[in-house]
């Protein structure tokens, strides 16, 4: 249970000033965040679809989530991934914090409401993010964006950037052109005199694509090279490298059929956490810090995977400058807020005027403090130390452990003449009672509304379709979607059927 997203344990490590201190880094892809200058490389953003009352529901749900550590004042590090390049402001560096002085007088939403001007739509993205979480209390970052560079021979423009928030002074900033993806961002901030190296990723799409994998390996070469750099001159140097790598954290061995990944072949990411001690192995990914059943913070076509990414040096675990704090590790699932009725993160929705929704990862984090002891020969001990077995782990996720009964939506509680037809119930579980109606496709009308019955299973639907014929009555759970316009009732798992074959 210790890895549990624990409010109480985040809240705790706030106390006195920022010296001396632990602090926590959150790795975050936010799933576009785009400005509101009406000017977007992707075609969901723009004006047609993608408003101001869409930026504001953004950027305040961001900040939700990221007050919910350190009793509200936030994470001391955050790495941000797919912030939208800037078009308007393409080259000049923003001086974030003279802009956020010049709003100080008025709130986001008046900023993106009534009071919304040209000035304000030529605003980065992370300009307005950094104004919403200040407005909760979370202030006083140093912000340092991702550059608009990219590798030789890449073939596709940039809509998005890595951004990192970082309360620790800043020493350095620089911006490592990758092929066909985000360039790579390394700061060097100051934590209590100890120089901390942080790299911020977002390496090309397509995890299980053999044909995209040469891309990731070339991401993971440019990563892999600066490091070779830094270690070469400093083998104990503190380094902790996080964002969305569109890896899994065993690539390897997933996917069989790849004969170099950059992940864990280029890079060097793996999971026995002793072996960085030696000379051959320098990092470890904290992925192999939890269960193999509780690894995953994206999901897709019905499994969990771990695209994001906390990977740390070796020297992290020794007695100088920054220290990891064991099995800090974890995934920020926060029932009631980014997560839905099955556990599964809330994506971003365009629908609706304002939009809703989070990402489609949920955020990671670790923490970590400072030592003074100015020992590079002496390593923490550590609980339980972790061994990469070499498994290839795919979490399916359990539908059926879903308790349906104590969280479906009963129709009999809403006011009468409401329909489902909502998109405020979209993803909600559903406690359906409603008569078949005739037809090839097995569908149900519910409220006087007609809508699909599907399942992801085959068999699961031939059988359905067997067993009932128009007119019948039928009752089950089901997930309320939508799939080209046409109103869905999914069930997940054969235990959300009522009826006893």
């Amino acid at each position: 249970m210790r890895h549990l997203f624990s409010f109480l344990v985040l809240g705790i490590l706030w106390a006195g000033s920022l010296s001396a201190r632990p602090f926590i880094v959150l790795v975050y892809n936010v799933e576009n965040l785009f400005d509101a200058d009406s000017k977007a490389m992707f075609e969901d953003y723009q004006p047609a679809r993608y408003s101001r009352q869409h930026v504001l529901t953004k950027v305040r749900n961001v900040a939700e989530v990221v007050s919910r550590f350190v009793d509200g004042r936030g994470p001391d590090i955050i790495l941000f991934q797919e912030i939208e390049q800037d078009l308007t402001n393409a080259i000049e560096v923003p001086d974030y914090d003279a802009i956020l002085r010049r709003y100080a007088g008025l709130t986001i939403g008046e900023m993106l409401g009534p009071k919304f001007s040209d000035e304000i739509a030529d605003l980065p993205a992370e300009v307005l993010l950094a104004k919403a979480m200040a407005e909760r209390g979370m202030k006083d970052y140093h912000i340092v964006r991702g550059e608009n560079v990219r590798g030789a021979a890449s073939r596709n423009g940039l809509a998005q950037k890595c951004v990192v928030f970082t309360r620790f002074p800043v020493k350095q900033a620089i911006s490592h052109p990758t092929l066909n993806a985000r360039a790579i961002l390394e700061v060097q901030v100051d934590v209590d005199g100890a120089l901390l190296y942080l790299f911020n990723n977002h390496w090309k799409s397509g995890a299980g694509n053999v044909e995209t994998e040469p891309t990731r390996a070339a991401n993971a070469k440019t990563l892999r090279t600066r490091l070779d750099e830094i270690l070469k001159d400093d083998p104990n140097a503190d380094i902790i490298i996080g964002g969305d790598f569109n890896s899994q954290y065993n690539q390897k061995v997933r996917y069989k059929n790849m004969k170099e990944t950059g992940l864990n072949d280029v890079l060097g990411s793996q999971g026995n956490e002793l072996v960085i001690r030696g000379k051959n192995r320098d990092l470890y990914n904290l992925w192999f810090e939890l269960p193999a059943e509780d690894r995953g913070s994206d999901t897709y076509q019905g499994e969990w995977g771990t695209l994001m990414q906390l990977i740390i040096s070796r020297g992290l675990y020794d007695y100088r400058g920054v220290q990891y704090v064991d099995d800090s590790f974890g995934v920020a699932k926060i029932p009631g807020l980014n997560l839905d009725d099955k556990g599964l993160p809330i994506r971003w929705s365009f629908d609706g005027p304002a939009g809703s929704g989070f990402s489609d990862h949920l955020p990671i984090y670790a923490k970590f403090l400072t030592v003074t002891d100015n020992r590079d020969d002496r390593y923490i001990s550590l609980r339980n130390p972790s061994e990469d077995t070499g498994l290839a782990s795919v979490n399916k996720i359990d539908f059926g452990k879903i308790d349906v009964a104590k969280v479906a939506l009963d129709l009999g509680k809403l006011p009468k003449g409401t329909s489902l037809r909502n998109e405020q119930y979209i993803g909600k579980i559903i406690k359906v009672v409603g008569e078949v109606r005739p037809g090839k496709k097995l569908t149900v009308m519910v409220r006087n509304d007609v809508y699909d019955v599907w399942s992801f299973e085959p068999a699961l639907r031939d059988k359905l379709r067997a067993k009932y014929k128009a007119e019948d009555r039928i009752r089950f759970y089901a997930e309320l979607g939508q799939y080209k316009g046409r109103w869905q009732l999914i069930i997940r798992d054969e235990s959300w059927i009522t009826w006893k074959p």
